[in-house]
């Protein structure tokens, strides 16, 4: 045998006996929360994620922050607004748009009892109780019950008429605290109805339970609501 040959037998043999090279070890991935630049400083987030700016569908997950890294607690298909998504602060009312941006979660509220072991605050819905939309109204923006004289019928929304899709529902804090008249009025995170939303966020009946049992007010919960996007592929905003 040429000694080329028996060398090239012993490297082959050496490398049976060390074996390959391990594989590095797979990238650990981030958690959504963590992408972002701003999560409300609370340790529990609601993120409401479509594809893009023009989606009507796309994902809500929920997540507990736990000694420093964020965990899902669930998550579920949603829906969007009939004519998608714009940015919170360039919305304008009745456009059936979905508005993007981080809000807060002022209470819950429904035609239905609230699940057992609901923590936030929740509102029973009755005949009397109404959204005011009407943006000549004191009331603009707020649950009022029963309807205000300055506010019109034809521009509020008669809650108790949503069996379905009120049947449980979170406030979403859009335009809420200091509202701007004209933005909009009346976004919730509720129960999916037979379509798109008017600009709500809304998901299964199910998983609208599960959230209400979810939220712990303490944890100063929050909702995110934005696209896939940016040069990155990192989801903002």
């Amino acid at each position: 045998m040429r000694p080329g040959v028996v060398a090239s037998l012993l490297s082959v043999s050496v490398l049976g006996l060390l074996g390959a090279a391990p594989a590095p070890p797979a990238p650990v991935p981030v958690p959504l929360p963590a992408r972002l630049a701003d999560t409300g400083g609370g340790t529990q987030l609601i993120i409401a994620q479509a594809p893009d700016t023009s989606s009507t569908t796309g994902t809500v997950s929920w997540w507990d922050l736990r000694g420093g890294t964020w965990t899902r607690a669930g998550s579920a298909p949603a829906r969007f607004g009939a004519k998608g998504l714009v940015e919170g602060n360039a919305r304008t009312q009745g456009t059936d748009t979905t508005p993007t941006g981080l809000y807060d979660l002022p209470f819950g509220f429904g035609v239905k009892a609230a699940p057992a072991g609901t923590g936030i605050s929740y509102r029973a819905v009755k005949e009397s109780s109404w959204w005011c939309q009407d943006n000549a109204s004191s009331s603009y923006n707020r649950w009022t019950d029963p309807l205000p004289g300055d506010c019109r019928a034809a521009e509020a929304e008669h809650l108790s008429a949503y069996t379905g899709q009120y049947a449980y529902a979170l406030v979403v804090g859009f335009n809420y605290h200091r509202p701007v008249r004209g933005r909009g009025a009346g976004i919730f995170l509720h129960v999916d109805g037979a379509g798109a939303t008017a600009g709500c966020v809304s998901v299964p009946e199910d998983a609208m339970r599960r959230i209400l049992r979810w939220v712990v007010p303490g944890a100063a919960p929050r909702i995110a609501i934005g696209t896939e996007g940016g040069a990155t592929g990192v989801t903002r905003y």
